[in-house]
């Protein structure tokens, strides 16, 4: 009979609540629960943030929560699923940044703390209680770790620098 082990029995409460929460954000940005404006509101709200192309930008920060927590909640494909969660929230640390840090003022730190622990789980690995482990680590290898943080990393980057471009750009033209 096997031990229960309390690091993996920690893994799995934070993985699990972590994917929780984000499902539930993400699920609020694609089909409008839990008070979200669905596809249609997120993708007004992205226009308004200077994401473009607002829709596919809006599919995509619901995708990488609601896909991105499903899988880190599941233990399954959990570096791609954290890289993505990661890379997700940058870009809403981005548009709170102006704000300042704390998030009662409307700043970055709920989205951080979602990134930064999404991260932390993808390259901690999700544990034995997890479907990574059920299926021997075929979606949990090193170079999915490597190739997953890196193409996370260029993706933000190019999105969040296309977004700052477009702001520039508004600034001068209403200079």
């Amino acid at each position: 009979m096997t031990c229960i082990n309390r690091r993996d029995l920690g893994l799995l409460v934070l993985r699990v609540g972590t994917g929780a929460v984000l499902a539930a954000h993400g699920s609020q940005k694609l089909a409008g629960w839990f008070g979200g404006g669905g596809i249609e509101g997120t993708t007004q709200g992205m226009e308004a943030m200077g994401f473009h192309p607002p829709k596919y930008s809006a599919m995509a920060a619901g995708l990488g929560e609601a896909g991105g927590g499903v899988l880190l909640a599941l233990g399954l494909a959990t570096p791609a699923a954290g890289a993505a969660v990661a890379g997700t929230m940058a870009g809403a640390v981005a548009v709170h940044a102006p704000a300042g840090f704390f998030a009662m003022g409307g700043g970055y730190e709920y989205p951080a703390f979602l990134g930064f622990t999404a991260a932390a789980i993808g390259l901690t690995g999700a544990g034995r209680y997890s479907l990574d482990h059920a299926t021997h680590h075929v979606f949990d290898r090193p170079w999915t770790l490597a190739l997953a943080f890196t193409g996370s990393a260029l993706a933000a980057a190019a999105v969040l620098g296309r977004r700052a471009k477009g702001q520039a750009a508004a600034a001068q033209g209403d200079a």
